[in-house]
């Protein structure tokens, strides 16, 4: 159905919030911070990864693009190379420590098992977002909500006092990450004026790959990977969806959990209206993000 009311609807709309993020982060940004040129590069790695997607789908009039595995490696290499260089400016011993929400004192130490855990947290919050992104505007508020939960956790953890006061880990540094935060909830801004129902504009997997990217190095970075499954609930809802079909496709012989997935477009056959879906929707990224805010006080 998508492909016959939708057809003809440019895509690629995230060349345009690359350029916008990438122009003014080094703009307005210290630009002698490494944790942003860490960010800016995952972002931009994954934004390339999905503009050869976007326009081997476009170019050749399919929906193959980059073959999976092929995608996957790549995604993994970006992140592994990102771990290794927050791991550097970080120090082995903070950066192999995992934080928990809700409690003030705990750290894991996971050794050298940080490092495939930070890769699956970036490559897995990248895809997330990119199966969200199925209807008019459903991806872009949500990517806003976190960048704007995450450029203020970035500041707070960055802030020794505020820091201290909140009893959360601090990581000197990254409160200039709030920056890049800040360019990207403009762009989606931008975006969303020309993605909102009915979109004339599709973001495509140059922005949806980036920004979900982005997001799970800046949780790398913070130290709150873990809150990131919480404010961006959505896009783990989105890509659970997807697994639990498959395997229950799988075990059951040909039969679906889901009337389809991702699950929004389960609501689709079920009868509801796309705007009715993508606004519901939104109201539960905000009612996520105020938990994964509220794990900053409650310790």
């Amino acid at each position: 159905g998508h492909l016959l009311t939708k057809q003809g609807t440019p895509t690629m709309g995230g060349v345009m919030m690359l350029l916008s993020v990438g122009i003014s982060t080094i703009l307005w940004s210290d630009i002698t911070n490494a944790y942003v040129w860490i960010v800016v590069f995952v972002t931009m790695g994954y934004g390339l990864l999905g503009f050869i997607d976007d326009y081997l789908k476009v170019t050749q009039h399919h929906t193959k693009g980059v073959p999976g595995k092929l995608k996957l490696v790549a995604q993994f290499g970006i992140a592994f190379l990102a771990t290794y260089w927050v791991m550097i400016e970080a120090g082995p011993v903070d950066a192999q420590h995992l934080a928990l929400p809700f409690f003030k004192d705990i750290l894991i130490d996971l050794g050298w098992f940080y490092v495939p855990f930070a890769m699956v947290v970036m490559v897995g919050a990248s895809n997330a977002v990119n199966l969200t992104d199925g209807l008019d505007g459903l991806a872009i508020v949500p990517i806003m909500i976190a960048a704007s939960c995450f450029g203020l956790i970035s500041y707070l953890v960055g802030h020794a006092g505020y820091a201290s006061y909140l009893q959360i880990h601090a990581v000197p540094g990254a409160g200039e990450i709030a920056v890049f935060c800040a360019t990207l909830l403009g762009a989606g801004l931008g975006f969303l004026w020309f993605n909102a129902p009915p979109a004339k504009v599709f973001m495509g997997d140059t922005g949806s790959l980036a920004f979900g990217g982005s997001l799970g190095v800046i949780s790398v970075i913070t130290k709150h990977e873990l809150v990131l499954a919480i404010i961006g609930g959505l896009f783990v809802m989105e890509a659970v969806s997807v697994i639990i079909q498959v395997y229950y496709y799988r075990l059951s012989g040909g039969k679906r959990f889901f009337g389809m997935a991702p699950i929004h477009h389960h609501f689709e056959k079920k009868g509801w209206s796309e705007p009715t879906i993508v606004i519901r929707f939104w109201i539960i990224a905000v009612i996520f993000a105020l938990i994964g805010l509220s794990t900053l006080k409650l310790r």
